[in-house]
């Protein structure tokens, strides 16, 4: 095993491998090097590169490995994998697709971990996360099984967390990451599968146990251009996984099932002809519920997550559950005692007949969807807490303003993360959105002083909405960061009035 190394951010070389095992399984167009090249390591960062390495010259989005090549050589690279000759005298394996040749040889390079476990794979705009929680818990409480997790939140081995900056680790990273869980003892791996990650072969070379599509709506089009460009690439996924799970309530859903290589297990929460659909479905800023029914079986669900997108998330996890095998039963039951995603549309435990909502929701769209998803039957008011993050764009500030009068009973202005603005001056941007809007709102500077307020002047049955921060547990005031969980603060201070 290649252990990793917190302190050289690179895994330290224990194996020698010769080079044509590494390449046997890329398309090379000119091998220069001796295949039998004893190779130590794997980089694709010149900086990085030791004695011994295989270098592989990607390009970047700004800048281009090729260019890295001399410097490569110059710290140890005994090999250079390329799609262009070298300038430099230096050993070599031309390919057409080097990206594609870092996944295929880190694959053979950690001894093809993923192979060893059963990978569940994620795709689509929203949704990717919460669904990757959800299956984490369903396969650990059914299963029995560790599970490993990759993700936008950061990446799990079991129990515990590893800090990550991107969806999709680079292939290097992904193959190391899932050696990692396989020593540890992972049987199953369930992961965020981002357009970019496909589009850039990341995760090329993997053979998916599952992959499942949760919606498309417009994003990353500075990437992929058009919105065809932008499925299109999604669609990728199911042609390299077994079992496709397909949200057929979603306008691509074609697109993602018309050149799908796999077996297809749709799903529906609008009594469209689908494998497994949705029926009484029940909304509340509790959660959801339905019944669920697939070949001839009807089972009860409730997911305490408020919002229709939350039947969703349950109708995928469902259907991934029952395409590794796991029955509806089982899959109903896991549902029942899931928590979804810290920060996103969490419910925190309050003192009485009202509930508190955290959720990360810090831009316009996702503000409006989080007031949406909890404007449900109930008797009290949906009240709305937020501010907006300093140094960031000022332009939605009016805008969510303007959001949160339309869509909530009451507002409540205050600090996001003020950074190196004033916080009133964030304020009183937020407050041009509500001239001339009928919503009554107050304003609280304090972000702490403002959640008080809103747990001491509750009514019976409302529902509060604390957006932006949610999962962070600081602020950022000036340039430096200070500890404030809001859930603490609702835990203290209900603490503190049970007192009085």
């Amino acid at each position: 095993m290649k252990a990793y190394s917190d302190d050289t951010e690179r895994y330290e070389d224990d194996v020698q491998m010769k080079l044509s095992q590494l390449i046997k399984n890329i398309d090379v167009i000119k091998l220069a090097a001796s295949p039998e090249c004893e190779i130590g390591g794997i980089s694709y960062d010149s900086r990085t590169t030791k004695p011994g390495d295989l270098f592989v010259a990607i390009s970047g989005f700004a800048t281009d490995g090729y260019k890295y090549i001399p410097s490569a050589a110059q710290n140890g690279a005994v090999v250079v994998v390329c799609d262009r000759v070298p300038q430099v005298e230096v050993p070599y394996v031309l390919v057409g697709d080097c990206r594609r040749a870092l996944a295929l040889i880190s694959r053979e390079f950690f001894g093809d971990p993923a192979g060893k476990m059963k990978i569940i794979g994620i795709t689509g705009t929203n949704g990717k996360t919460t669904t990757t929680y959800l299956l984490k818990h369903l396969l650990e409480k059914s299963l029995g099984a560790k599970v490993g997790l990759v993700g936008t939140n950061g990446n799990m081995i079991g129990d515990e967390f590893i800090h990550t900056e991107r969806t999709t680790p680079e292939s290097l990273e992904l193959q190391q990451l899932f050696a990692q869980m396989h020593e540890a003892g992972c049987t199953h791996v369930v992961m965020e599968v981002s357009s970019h990650s496909l589009v850039l072969s990341r995760v090329a070379g993997i053979d998916f146990a599952v992959g499942a599509f949760t919606n498309l709506t417009q994003d990353h089009l500075d990437f992929h251009h058009t919105m065809q460009e932008y499925a299109h690439a999604k669609a990728r996924l199911f042609k390299t996984c077994r079992v496709g799970c397909i949200n057929i309530d979603d306008a691509w859903a074609d697109a993602m099932m018309k050149n799908a290589t796999c077996r297809l297990m749709t799903y529906s929460a609008e009594d469209k002809d689908a494998l497994l659909t949705a029926h009484d479905i029940k909304l509340s800023a509790k959660g959801v519920s339905f019944t669920a029914r697939f070949d001839g079986e009807s089972e009860a669900v409730r997911l305490a997550i408020p919002g229709r997108f939350s039947v969703y998330n349950a109708l995928n996890t469902i259907a991934v559950g029952l395409a590794l095998g796991i029955s509806l039963a089982d899959c109903a039951k896991a549902m029942e005692t899931a928590h979804g995603v810290k920060g996103r549309m969490e419910l925190v435990p309050t003192d009485g007949d009202y509930t508190i909502v955290i959720d990360y929701a810090h831009t316009p769209d996702a503000l409006e969807n989080a007031l949406k998803a909890l404007r449900a039957d109930h008797a009290g008011r949906l009240v709305a807490l937020f501010g907006c993050g300093g140094d960031r764009d000022r332009t939605k500030r009016p805008i969510m303003g303007a959001i949160a009068a339309d869509n909530a009973d009451f507002v409540i202005v205050t600090s996001d993360n003020p950074r190196t603005e004033e916080p009133q001056a964030i304020i009183d941007e937020i407050l041009a959105g509500l001239e001339g809007k009928k919503t009554e709102h107050v304003t609280i500077c304090d972000r702490a002083e403002a959640i008080k307020w809103a747990i001491d002047n509750h009514r019976a049955n409302d529902v509060i909405l604390l957006a932006g921060k949610g999962h962070e547990d600081y602020q950022v005031v000036g340039h430096e960061k200070h500890h404030m969980d809001e859930r603490e603060i609702v835990a203290e201070h209900i603490e503190k009035r049970s007192k009085k």
